[in-house]
């Protein structure tokens, strides 16, 4: 059994539905609790909280047709090499104008169904003194929350690295939940240069199972995010071969911690070849291989397969997108982009306020890319230069 509840299909959230409820959804979750016994014992498994309903409502929210994820969670350090990148210094105000800019786009709505924040970002007003959160809200986009606390050396690896923040996360994700958080995200790595090692692929399966399951039971949908890191000169098989062996012991741990899959919803690498790879893959050869794991290894229960860009260029992930969605899938297949939707939004931005207008027009076309994309009608006519650029940086940090 795929989770720990069979639950009724539900709605999705629309934009009044969910103004209406904020004030209905602040409340205390309430533990329920499924004995499973036979002749010699009797153990109490602890099942989804009063949030079940709720979880499966957000997750299919954001999982909507033509529509995918704004990932804007760059830590304060991440967001100050941005910001350098175009002249500016790393302050709150900068960072705060940018923010702005990315919230506020017109329409952006009807492009993004949610969007993931820094912590400073989800307790943060805009330029104009207005929430963050309320002006998500009000584009119909629901507000996500990063909580994880970043990677560390894993000791005794192969110079591999573990994900830190399952200490005090319970509280930290009732505190984003009264905040106005409606889902989560953790990031954590697996590096095939480096291994990757038994343990490090178990110690990241188990603290996404273990936050995952920790998020739940505060109304949070988790975004699970096993990112298969681009670095190496592997070709595709060896990428398949590794993702396949993560994602089987990733939904291992997450059933189980009796995490409900209706209320979860994944963020994967793509299956590409290394990025110093002397092999080039197409984006049908991707959409192949990635399919074929997927269907593998995924079960249909999952609402929504959100794609991380992993340093790819602004055309290249979104053409990999559009191949992927030619045909039906179990699942709704879109986008979670950082770079691949900002890069070049920052570009022509520049940190002037004059260039604010046409900054979020880029982001606009560049969402509505996508947008297109996840329905399987990209066709890239009229893309520029700039979305050529490849991003990826080796051992990138975040």
């Amino acid at each position: 059994m795929a989770s720990t509840s069979l639950l009724k299909a539900s709605p999705v959230l629309d934009k009044s539905e969910w103004v209406k409820g904020q004030s209905v959804l602040f409340r205390q979750p309430s533990s329920a609790a499924v004995v499973l016994s036979n002749r010699a014992t009797s153990l109490t498994v602890r099942a989804a909280s009063s949030y079940a309903d709720e979880l499966v409502k957000t997750a299919k929210t954001i999982a909507s047709p033509g529509r995918g994820i704004l990932a804007m969670d760059e830590s304060n350090a991440t967001c100050g090499k941005r910001l350098d990148s175009i002249g500016l210094e790393n302050t709150e105000a900068n960072r705060q104008a940018y923010r702005t800019l990315l919230v506020s786009a017109p329409g952006l709505g009807q492009y993004i169904s949610g969007a993931i924040l820094f912590e400073e970002t989800l307790y943060q007003s805009t330029t104009e003194g207005k929430k963050m959160v309320d002006v998500l809200v009000e584009q119909n986009i629901v507000p996500g929350i990063k909580v994880d606390k970043g990677l560390v050396p894993l000791v005794g690896s192969n110079n591999e690295s573990w994900c830190q923040g399952l200490d005090g996360l319970s509280s930290r994700t009732a505190a984003y939940y009264q905040q106005g958080a409606r889902f989560a995200k953790w990031r954590t790595v697996v590096s095939i240069p480096n291994g990757p090692s038994a343990l490090a692929v178990k110690e990241a399966a188990w603290g996404l199972a273990r936050y995952a399951a920790i998020s739940q039971d505060s109304g949070l949908v988790p975004i699970v995010e096993p990112e298969i890191l681009l670095d190496g000169e592997h070709d595709i098989d060896r990428t398949y071969e590794v993702a396949e062996k993560v994602w089987a012991e990733v939904f291992f741990y997450l059933a189980q911690n009796n995490v409900m899959f209706e209320g979860i919803l994944l963020k994967p690498s793509m299956v590409t070849p290394g990025a110093e790879s002397k092999d080039r893959a197409t984006p049908e050869q991707v959409a192949s291989y990635t399919l074929k794991l997927l269907r593998n290894r995924i079960p249909p229960a999952v609402p929504g397969i959100m794609f991380l860009s992993g340093g790819q260029s602004e055309l290249e992930a979104t053409l990999n997108l559009n191949a992927m969605n030619q045909a039906p899938n179990p699942w709704h297949v879109s986008f979670s982009y950082a770079r691949a939707l900002q890069n070049t939004c920052l570009k022509t931005w520049g940190g002037r306020a004059e260039n604010v207008n046409a900054a979020q027009t880029t982001l606009l076309a560049r969402a509505k890319a996508n947008s297109l994309a996840q329905l399987g009608k990209y066709t890239g006519e009229g893309e520029s230069d700039g979305a050529k650029e490849g991003m990826f940086v080796k051992d990138y940090t975040y």
